[in-house]
């Protein structure tokens, strides 16, 4: 009896590190990434505060007459609200507290198409529960497209987070960084046709590298070192032209950028495709991304609480940076040409309590005018 139980105990600590050697192999290591920040374009006194949340930030969205809108961040496991509107001095459920429990789960990225529209991109808890893509009209305020993604587009491990539309509002861009299944893609979506691919699955492009991210508050590994973030293809940005879409994983040293129509044929091959992309320049770690009107790209770092920006120089230079700033998530572009910043302080959210989260608040939307 007591030599089957040791053989009991020995086979259970063999599996469990067996276990842990294959975590560790898919998740873990790494190394550090150089830092690329130059000296600040901007001042820090020019960050202002635009939106103090009692709940974590998830993304935020800018409409052209200046409305602002935001998502709590599903990390935190919100039980309540989850997409807001800021009204004089409070945020409010949008479009209605109804909406909140029956419609969303785990919505976190949000855009303004220039029809006017608000659209959302639900993970569906990573592809295991409904994943959905919907439109609001912001003149009405009422739902006027809703797509549920289908498992062999939300897969389960997805994480369908980040998006972008073209100015007629016809196609939709996604971003899945699939942390979990590991293969990620962007997602091309018809609006008229309610039909979706997934585009330059795997692609060295949107798959992350064996980077450790370093964030003041955290150094983001888990359980002893078996697990680090490394997430692929994350921020999305669409010039004003329709003609790129630039897109970068968070742990890779690259930011890329491949032309929509490319994106959109169904005559090229996968192999075709990936032959398409262009690396356009390196970048920091990052989150978010913004293309503006003139065609600079913005580029959240989520290492060094900062912004940076590439052009077609393709030179790299931080914009602004703050020890204010706990992890730079999405952007957005207001009427005026102000930059308005999620920052999602992620590091007080991943595997933490609710009791921890609370007592971090108040999270922020910062903006600046560069």
């Amino acid at each position: 009896m007591a030599a089957l139980f040791r053989a009991l105990i020995f086979t259970l600590a063999a599996v469990v590190l067996l276990l842990a050697t294959v975590l560790r192999l898919l998740y873990g290591g790494g190394s550090y990434y150089p830092d690329l920040s130059t000296p600040p374009l901007l001042s820090e006194d020019k960050l202002e505060v635009a939106i103090q949340s009692d709940e974590p930030i998830g993304n935020v969205a800018v409409s052209r007459d200046g409305r602002i809108f935001f998502t709590i961040h599903p990390e935190s496991r919100p039980d309540q609200n989850k997409l807001m509107e800021w009204q004089g001095n409070s945020a409010v459920p949008y479009p209605s507290a109804e909406m909140q429990k029956t419609h969303f789960q785990a919505v976190l990225g949000l855009v303004v198409d220039q029809q006017n529209r608000l659209w959302t991109i639900d993970h569906g808890i990573h592809g295991l529960g409904t994943a959905r893509l919907s439109a609001f009209d912001l003149g009405t305020n009422k739902m006027v497209h809703d797509h549920v993604f289908p498992s062999e587009i939300a897969q389960p491990g997805s994480f369908l987070q980040d998006l972008q539309v073209d100015s007629k509002g016809e196609t939709v861009y996604i971003a899945d960084v699939s942390f979990f299944r590991r293969n990620p893609a962007i997602v091309v979506y018809d609006v008229e046709k309610k039909t979706a691919r997934r585009v330059l699955e795997s692609d060295s492009s949107v798959y992350p590298q064996d980077w450790v991210i370093r964030n003041p508050i955290k150094e983001m590994v888990f359980f002893e070192g078996l697990i680090a973030l490394k997430p692929g293809v994350d921020g999305i940005a669409l010039d004003k032209q329709d003609e790129w879409l630039y897109y970068a994983a968070m742990a890779h040293e690259g930011l890329y950028r491949v032309r929509t129509a490319d994106l959109k044929s169904r005559q090229l091959s996968p192999k075709e495709l990936s032959g398409r992309v262009e690396l356009f320049s390196r970048k920091p770690l990052s989150d978010g991304l913004l293309a503006d009107r003139a065609g600079t790209i913005y580029i959240t770092d989520v290492e060094h609480g900062s912004v940076m920006r590439v052009g077609p120089d393709k030179k790299l230079q931080t914009v602004i940076r703050s020890s204010r700033i706990r992890w730079a998530d999405g952007l957005s572009l207001g009427p005026d040409g102000t930059i308005y910043l999620a920052d999602s302080a992620i590091p007080h959210l991943m595997l933490q309590t609710r009791s921890h989260i609370h007592s971090q608040a108040p999270y922020t939307i910062f903006r600046f005018k560069p």
